[in-house]
């Protein structure tokens, strides 16, 4: 099991988060982005750069993704993609996405975009505070403990 980060619009310090936790836990991290990424020197932290275009990392780790990996990103489509794939899917600011939340995230993104393409201004999301780093680590500590889990289980 691996971690996917759609890098491009990653905030730091969820990136950092994920460097010490790929050292601590001993999971791969790759990060996906179109221009160059600096990572730490770490055999579990690698940064994989794609070409430029639309949605081209996304695509990317759509390929990759396998079966209980999880993919941080912000993109709903994107998300979409790895649970479909049986990937799970972690938003910056914390949110799971999954199968059963996965539909009406859509949705609303659609709306939003439809607004929007339309001349409605919806603003935009809030700025990455303290309390989205927060439930990120939760649900990150949670998805890292998961995977110890069934890591033992294999063992067995």
């Amino acid at each position: 099991m691996k971690i996917w980060v759609d890098a491009d619009a990653c905030p730091a310090a969820v990136k950092e988060m994920l460097f010490r936790a790929a050292d601590r836990e001993q999971v791969a991290v790759t990060l996906v982005a179109n221009r160059l990424l600096r990572t730490p020197p770490s055999r579990w932290v690698n940064a994989v750069q794609v070409e430029s275009g639309f949605d081209v990392a996304d695509g990317y780790i759509a390929q990759q993704v396998k079966r209980g990996d999880l993919v941080v990103t912000a993109d709903v489509p994107l998300a979409a993609l790895v649970v479909e794939a049986g990937g799970e899917a972690l938003n910056p600011r914390g949110e799971r996405y999954t199968a059963s939340t996965i539909r009406a995230a859509l949705t609303m993104r659609n709306f939003l975009t439809e607004l929007r393409d339309s001349g409605v201004e919806t603003g935009g999301p809030p700025p990455f505070g303290q309390r989205d780093r927060q439930v990120f680590a939760r649900e990150l500590d949670g998805w890292l403990h998961n995977r110890a889990k069934a890591l033992v289980k294999v063992e067995r």
